[in-house]
């Protein structure tokens, strides 16, 4: 199966996209925008996504991107994220004065920094891309922070591994395809929804009451802003649901109370990975 993702090759995405689909074939991407496109326009069979991270929280553009395109969530997994500072061979830490990785990178190690202000942090589009750059130039004092997939994918070498501020660090990635070719696991426990309610007193208590009157848990609700109507809010949930008859059910509680009710995905719910032991 060709996958999209964003980024690079030897990236978290593409960790996570392995986990789901053994032995697929990665097709990477700079921008989140055409990987979308890339499996809505049948370039790809399926793309592996970030959706939320722990720490750092959602990937509001990917929430766009689900409502916008004609695309379902099939699958989803939950990745431990392990930060690790990065050279080429034969660099040693006390060279390193410039670290490149990506914002959210740079944002969860903010300790290690701080221990080591020689480095200077800079912004880069994609962790694993920012090993890539580093094996390119071949500057004893440049490093970058990604997974040690990254490393190991790039020829590049470890400095210090679980450099991030807080261990509980986890991103949550779905597996997308088109909605024509998408499958409903039989063991669906799960379903993403997106719906607009009218700006009026109560509308969204209406249209989350059908799930408490069912039973249904909400384990997320989010907004999102309209693009060119100020003002007007999407809002995205995810519910855990105990049979197809519950996801029926839940829908069509909405739909009197919300002007657009649109199912981004109905999957098995995906549980945290095995605790690892650290390689420090």
């Amino acid at each position: 199966m060709r996958i999209a993702i964003q980024g690079e090759a030897g990236s978290f995405s593409h960790e996570a996209a392995i986990g789901l689909v053994e032995g697929a074939a990665i097709v990477p991407f700079s921008l989140s925008a055409d990987a979308f496109a890339a499996v809505a326009n049948g370039e790809v069979e399926a793309a592996v996504i970030p959706i939320e991270n722990s720490l750092a929280g959602s990937v509001s553009e990917h929430f766009d991107l689900l409502l916008t395109h004609d695309v379902k969530v099939e699958r989803e997994t939950l990745l431990r994220i392990r930060h690790n500072l990065i050279a080429i061979s034969g660099a040693t830490i006390g060279e390193i004065n410039r670290v490149f990785s990506h914002p959210v990178a740079l944002a969860q190690c903010r300790r290690f920094l701080a221990a080591h202000p020689r480095m200077d942090p800079f912004a880069f589009y994609d962790t694993a891309g920012s090993v890539k750059q580093l094996v390119e130039l071949r500057d004893r004092h440049v490093a970058a922070i990604a997974s040690e997939a990254a490393a190991r994918y790039y020829g590049a070498h470890i400095l210090e591994a679980g450099i991030e501020d807080n261990p509980e660090n986890y991103t949550r990635f779905f597996l997308i395809r088109r909605s024509i070719d998408a499958v409903t696991h039989p063991a669906a426990n799960k379903i993403s929804l997106a719906f607009s309610v009218a700006n009026s007193p109560g509308s969204l208590v209406a249209a989350l009451a059908g799930f408490s009157a069912l039973g249904i848990n909400l384990t997320k609700i989010e907004s999102r802003p309209v693009h060119g109507k100020p003002w007007e809010y999407v809002f995205y949930v995810d519910c855990q649901i105990r049979s197809a008859d519950e996801r029926v059910q839940a829908l069509r509680a909405m739909f009197p109370h919300c002007s657009m009710v649109k199912e981004l995905g109905c999957y098995p719910e995906a549980s945290l990975p095995a605790a690892t032991p650290d390689k420090n």
